[in-house]
């Protein structure tokens, strides 16, 4: 490969770019349980703490059963230990306790998109508050890109999901979208991986937040789509989601109540 890059047009050089991601960013090899833990301390720390609201699940590789923390923990308290595999009528395979009911929803979703291997519900502020609003989300700024034309809109509340319907309704609102605004309740993320997963949660919210502040001031002014789709396809690799979490698992692990969270 030449290192005379100045001649190269700007597609040539997201190639490069990319090849040489392939070749030089790899994950920090945490255990699937691991990186689950991880994502419910790195969402608290990052403000997507609302009680005991908010479920996150990982599918497993035994067709119909799925990981997820036992009710009564909050993100903050989850370790790869005390997570519940549970199937999809929420009998505990293996564990101590029981499952949030509101994962009734994600049984429906991870039926509807066989793809999905993790999916992400909280209730984080920005974004719930957007979500009274009832408006979709505005993505119109180069960083919040990893979502650009990649969220959905359920402009009903269904009430508390712990039914059939509110799973088919979520499920079929998704579509072919990786994220859900849900109107006066929170977001969703449904991704191929749990690292890429646990940053478009982070993304959402960080975009709500922007959201709210921008409309406050004027009229937010849309990004060209070309663009915003060039920009979403550069950021939603899987290096780049690999190399994300790793920092923000580090800089979680630096806190000194996120000791115990890879303990098995």
């Amino acid at each position: 490969m030449s290192n005379d890059t100045f001649n190269l047009d700007k597609n040539q050089l997201i190639q490069r770019a990319f090849n040489q991601m392939e070749q030089y960013i790899q994950g920090a090899g945490y255990t699937l349980r691991q990186k689950l833990a991880l994502t419910c301390r790195i969402l608290f720390d990052n403000g997507h703490d609302s009680g005991l609201a908010g479920q996150i699940t990982a599918r497993m590789e035994q067709p119909g059963t799925f990981l997820t923390q036992r009710l009564g923990l909050g993100f903050d308290e989850i370790s790869a230990g005390n997570l519940l595999l549970v199937d999809e009528n929420l009998q505990v395979l293996e564990g101590d306790g029981m499952a949030n009911p509101a994962n009734r929803f994600h049984a429906w979703v991870y039926r509807a998109h066989p793809d999905v291997r993790c999916i992400i519900h909280t209730h984080a502020v920005h974004t719930a508050a957007l979500s009274m609003l009832e408006v979709p989300l505005q993505i119109s700024h180069m960083d919040n890109c990893v979502l650009y034309d990649d969220v959905a809109f359920l402009p009903k509340w269904p009430g508390v999901p712990v039914g059939n319907e509110e799973g088919e309704l979520i499920a079929s609102a998704l579509g072919n979208k990786r994220a859900l605004l849900l109107a006066h309740h929170g977001l969703l993320v449904a991704c191929g991986s749990i690292e890429e997963a646990c940053l478009l949660a982070l993304a959402f919210e960080r975009a709500a937040r922007m959201h709210l502040l921008a409309a406050s001031a004027g009229k937010i002014q849309p990004i060209d789509p070309e663009l915003g789709r060039e920009a979403h396809d550069w950021i939603l690799r899987a290096q780049r989601s690999a190399a994300a979490f790793a920092y923000y698992a580090r800089r979680s692990l630096k806190q000194q109540h996120n000791a115990d969270c890879l303990l098995e």
